[in-house]
């Protein structure tokens, strides 16, 4: 009994982390719902940001969206983890 306690324990712990993970953001091919996962970006920072990708092509580096009108360094470092910039 002890060893289907252990599985069992072992599967809900696998469940729980997948649960909170977060993938990972490009932020050249995110849209505006997946832009709001980003920890600071609500509704109208996600469209700030798919607005300066649409003005000024795609992001270069993960720190270029501090330039994104009411986004600032704190918000790229806080997230950096889940950042990336895909160049194609």
């Amino acid at each position: 009994m002890d060893l289907i306690n252990k599985c069992i324990f072992v599967v809900m712990l696998s469940i729980c982390i997948n649960a909170f993970a977060i993938d990972i953001i490009d932020l050249n091919t995110a849209d505006k719902d997946t832009l709001m996962m980003v920890r600071g970006v609500g509704e109208s920072r996600a469209q700030a940001i798919i607005n300066y990708r649409e003005k000024y092509g795609p992001f270069g580096s993960v720190d270029e969206l501090a330039e994104v009108d009411g986004i600032g360094q704190a918000t790229v470092d806080a997230n950096r983890e889940i950042l990336i910039v895909n160049k194609k």
